[in-house]
């Protein structure tokens, strides 16, 4: 996806994702990745038909085996186009042994990669890194989740955000950088079908450090003070993770 410096757009909207070079110019990129997970349950077959199928396919993602469901198979797919997920991938839905299947749509989320605004790297941020933790081996358990935001949280001055988005982002950053946790965000304001605004998604290679991430935020003034809502939760362990190209 191509990155531009380009400051100023005719039409007066400007819907491109910025970020900042290392020389303090603003950045811009015009495209993101949209996540969704598909969530069925009724499945009773030995996973490995559907590995298989998985395998013979061009679909980008991983298939999850439920924590909460013993018949229940989530799959998450990829994709820079959001007419992949009404087009190609229903195709490949209605011809798969998913098509037989009871989709759960209380747990379907979907959502898109976005940029704060700091980022020196928006191909990274936007399109490799989630790729990359959703197709690592290395983290087979995923926990996804929609949340909301209240009202209040909008009118706080802007040090007050961004105060309370430190406090919230540090934890993340210290479970990545100890390798017990790693975040995928998205925002989904207008496609969550409950008007939630973000989905998140938390990775990690044993199910003990996403509880406790989840636990420790609870803590933080963004969750105790200004979520109105979260859940529900998808947890989730890989039965088949496609290559991140």
């Amino acid at each position: 996806m191509a990155i531009d410096i380009q400051e100023n757009r005719s039409d007066g909207v400007d819907l491109r994702e910025r970020g900042k070079s290392a020389d303090g110019r603003t950045i811009y990129c015009d495209g993101r990745l949209y996540i969704q997970l598909l969530v069925f349950t009724g499945y009773q077959q030995n996973p490995e038909v559907l590995i298989r199928a998985l395998n013979q396919s061009k679909l980008c993602g991983a298939l999850y085996a439920s924590l909460h469901d013993p018949e229940g198979i989530g799959l998450l797919t990829v994709s820079e186009d959001p007419r992949f997920f009404v087009t190609e991938l229903q195709d490949y839905l209605r011809s798969s042994p998913l098509g037989t299947l009871r989709c759960r749509t209380d747990l379907t989320f979907i959502g898109r990669t976005y940029a704060i605004g700091y980022e020196a790297d928006l191909n990274e941020t936007l399109f490799e890194r989630p790729k990359r933790y959703i197709c690592n081996p290395a983290w087979p358990w995923a926990m996804w989740y929609p949340l909301r935001r209240a009202g209040a949280f909008e009118h706080l001055s802007t040090e007050e955000r961004r105060t309370i988005l430190m406090e919230h982002g540090g934890i993340g950053q210290a479970y990545g950088r100890s390798d017990h946790a790693h975040d995928i965000r998205l925002a989904c304001h207008g496609l969550d079908q409950n008007d939630n605004d973000f989905v998140v998604g938390l990775l990690s290679k044993d199910l003990y450090p996403l509880s406790a991430i989840v636990e420790r935020m609870r803590k933080t003034q963004q969750t105790s003070r200004y979520l109105s809502s979260i859940g529900p939760f998808f947890v989730g362990h890989v039965l088949w993770q496609s290559s991140a190209s």
